[in-house]
């Protein structure tokens, strides 16, 4: 217990730190989201990375609290993926790289003897579609960390239940480092977590599931790993769907996403980030309590029934309508007219 709040506290402030240190270079070197209308700098995925590397490494290195083989070559492939992500925020990568590259990073980590070949291909491809979409919810300041952290807290309670110390504790780390880097990224946000950050964290928490399900249905695991990442799913479903309907291609960016439509509704930045917690929590809830036996693994179902509501009810806010005009570009485009 002393160790786990030592290492958390460490990462916690190590990552505060570092991605205050990261943010002038970064604008230096022209590592900005280019969405946003000011330039915010993308390294602090980078500092979340190599926080949480050096801090769970430690902790192998020295034996104090060892990983495992299987939790070691996650975290190994965490890194491979975090590193793609980093190019990506340098040079534009096309999904598919990002996708490819992820996969194989899956394919390399999940427990295949405990899984079966049939559902860990399974796992593979859910893994790969969890962190795609964890990355896309790095869309608004403080979202994909604030969502990181209460689903890393939820893995992490899970992997605890089924005495996994050294995935347990990678996960607090996580969740602290995360937290650390919400105290730059909190609206207005000062530095962005960025395809390195997004695609690191959102591979852990996927592949930190699959291992805590391991061993277990595939019915009842699906429905308990779709319970921790139930709100990652509603944004992506949301988003696909909305494009379809739309006509709009799939990859191309548009305010379409869950904060986006909160924020619609008269929302603050922080207030639509605080709703999208609380939604988040209530599925990771409800998940560790399936999983841990607390509750019955059949309320799952109503996370899914709440999921479909949720993505039905946003469709209903327009996301692709025109700009508003205001009084005075009317009347700039009068006088044009009149001239």
């Amino acid at each position: 217990m002393l160790y786990g709040i030592l290492t958390a506290t460490t990462a916690l402030l190590l990552t505060a730190v570092l991605a205050a240190l990261l943010r002038a270079p970064g604008l230096r070197a022209g590592i900005v989201d280019r969405r946003c209308r000011r330039p915010v700098p993308l390294l602090g995925g980078a500092a979340v990375v190599l926080v949480t590397c050096l801090v769970a490494g430690a902790g192998q290195w020295t034996r104090v609290a060892p990983l495992g083989d299987g939790v070691g070559r996650l975290l190994l492939a965490g890194a491979g993926v975090a590193l793609l992500g980093l190019v990506a925020d340098v040079w534009r990568l096309r999904a598919r790289v990002l996708a490819t590259g992820t996969a194989v990073a899956a394919a390399g980590v999940v427990p295949y003897e405990e899984t079966g070949v049939p559902a860990g291909l399974l796992a593979v491809a859910w893994i790969v579609c969890v962190t795609l979409a964890f990355r896309a919810l790095d869309h608004a300041d403080g979202l994909a960390g604030t969502v990181g952290v209460v689903t890393a807290f939820g893995v992490g309670a899970c992997a605890a239940a089924e005495v996994m110390d050294g995935l347990a504790v990678l996960l607090s780390v996580l969740a602290a480092a995360l937290t650390g880097f919400l105290m730059h990224n909190w609206h207005p946000a000062r530095i962005g977590l960025g395809a390195c950050g997004s695609l690191f964290t959102g591979f852990l928490l996927a592949a930190a599931g699959v291992f805590t399900r391991a061993g277990y249905g595939i019915g009842s695991s699906a429905g308990v790993l779709f319970a921790l990442t139930a709100l990652i799913g509603v944004d992506a479903v949301l988003v696909v769907v909305s494009r379809r309907m739309a006509r709009r291609p799939l990859l191309r960016e548009g305010p379409d996403h869950v904060a986006h439509r909160l924020r619609r509704l008269g929302l603050t930045a922080q207030g639509a980030i605080v709703l999208v917690a609380a939604g988040a929590f209530s599925g990771v809830l409800v998940g560790v309590l399936a999983h841990t036996g607390w509750v019955g693994e059949e309320n799952v179902l109503w996370v899914a029934g709440g999921a479909l509501v949720v993505v039905l009810l946003l469709l209903r806010i327009p996301a692709y309508g025109s700009r508003r005009v205001t009084s005075s570009q009317v009347s700039a485009q009068l006088r044009v007219r009149s001239g």
